[in-house]
């Protein structure tokens, strides 16, 4: 598995964990109130979960190949074209729509 994918999978349990944390210290009394500590703590963890996503991306010379759910620039871009718009399949329809 790609180091980058499995940054980006990490982030959900990651906070989860930031909440256990907070919330477990609040019921033990080591912290008075939870919300004053959670926030500065999930800035940090997105913080350094972005800044290593950064990093595998520039170790790894940019983005892993392959179809996977909210890769950038998922979709056929027509060759000839400057824009970059994705080609929509059309089919046999002479309506225009997609088949």
């Amino acid at each position: 598995m790609n180091h980058y994918i499995m940054i980006r999978r990490l982030r959900g349990p990651a906070i989860l964990l930031l909440i256990g944390g907070v919330w477990l210290l609040h019921a033990t009394g080591v912290i008075d109130h939870p919300w004053h500590w959670f926030w500065p703590f999930l800035l940090i963890l997105l913080g350094v979960l972005m800044l290593a996503e950064r990093m595998v991306l520039t170790a790894g010379g940019g983005y892993p190949q392959g179809p996977y759910p909210g890769q950038p620039g998922t979709g056929t871009i027509d060759p000839q074209s400057t824009t970059g718009v994705p080609l929509h399949d059309s089919g046999n329809n002479s309506e225009g729509g997609q088949s």
